[in-house]
């Protein structure tokens, strides 16, 4: 099944584990040497309306994906996985600069 970027994010994902609703598909991660696509990354949500800056993305690995249907993706992750998989980086925050 060959997929668009702008069909891919239309789906969402759903952790077949703990059936947690993880989100919407935002961005995907290309290995520019050999041309695939090695994760999916669901962007962190606003926090006090984006004030507090963004929580942590979730970078799905594409060994984890188990079915893409035609509204989600099911993901099955381990717990190790799951915490290892987040993109935060640390930003400068409000918080941060009240000290």
């Amino acid at each position: 099944m060959l997929l668009g970027f702008d069909e891919i994010c239309r789906k969402e994902v759903i952790d077949m584990v703990s059936g947690e609703r993880l989100g919407f598909i935002d961005d995907i991660e290309i290995d520019t040497e050999n041309g695939s696509v090695e994760s999916l990354i669901i962007y962190g949500g606003a926090r006090l309306f984006g004030l507090l800056g963004r929580a942590a993305d979730t970078v799905i690995s594409c060994a984890d994906i188990r079915v893409i249907g035609d509204e989600v993706v099911l993901v099955e992750r381990t717990e190790s996985s799951a915490k290892s998989n987040s993109t935060k980086r640390s930003r400068n925050r409000v918080l941060s600069l009240l000290k």
